[in-house]
């Protein structure tokens, strides 16, 4: 990893933390955890994926508003790179 994806990853540990509304601590899961599974509900994936788009400066695109994208950590970090790249 590089130290700009660390950011990233930080960030979004950082907005999930604050939005997910997760029943267990971040702490307690890896990136590749499922997040609903920890919790989180259809409504707080959407407050995360906007502050995302806020913190980061990005908007998601239709193809990216589905499930399998905020499902993770992993996930959300490979399309919020993918995104700062096309930016």
């Amino acid at each position: 990893m590089t130290t700009e994806t660390d950011d990233v990853v930080d960030g979004i540990l950082s907005v999930v933390a604050a939005y997910a509304n997760l029943s267990i601590e971040m702490s307690a899961l890896g990136y590749d955890d499922d997040l609903f599974h920890a919790g989180m509900t259809s409504h707080s994936s959407v407050t995360v994926m906007l502050e995302l788009q806020a913190r980061f400066g990005i908007e998601f695109p239709d193809e990216m508003l589905q499930r399998s994208t905020f499902e993770s950590v992993s996930s959300m970090r490979s399309a919020v790179c993918e995104l700062l790249i096309k930016s």
